[in-house]
């Protein structure tokens, strides 16, 4: 069974910095993309940034860009994002997935980032 289990997440003031964590147990993950989307309130979620998990290479959103990182961590299946330069405007429920052939199949339950003005 494929679990991804966020953490991390909480309430920081803009200009701070907050770093989640997807730990995934089930399968091998070596084919995949790893990716973490938002979700604010009362809006669509979106992918934020992602990962392929063999080679490292990275995508991020503009919104994004410059303050965002995202990484993995082989050794102990486990993907990062690290948040830096918060803004208000990223507060949202934070999902990692992962997924294959263009398709997520696999989602986490969330963990909500709130950024205070």
């Amino acid at each position: 069974q494929v679990q991804l289990v966020e953490s991390g997440g909480g309430l920081v003031q803009a200009g701070g910095s907050l770093r989640l964590s997807c730990a995934a147990s089930g399968r091998t993950f070596s084919g995949y993309t790893m990716g973490w989307f938002r979700q604010p309130p009362g809006k669509a979620r979106n992918l934020v940034t992602s990962i392929r998990w063999s080679t490292g290479s990275t995508y991020y959103a503009d919104s994004v860009k410059g303050r965002f990182t995202i990484s993995r961590d082989n050794a102990k299946v486990t993907a990062y994002l690290q948040m830096n330069s918060l803004k208000p405007d990223d507060t949202a429920v934070y999902y990692c997935a992962a997924g294959a052939g263009g398709a997520y199949l696999y989602w986490g339950q969330g963990t909500q980032v709130t950024v205070s003005s």
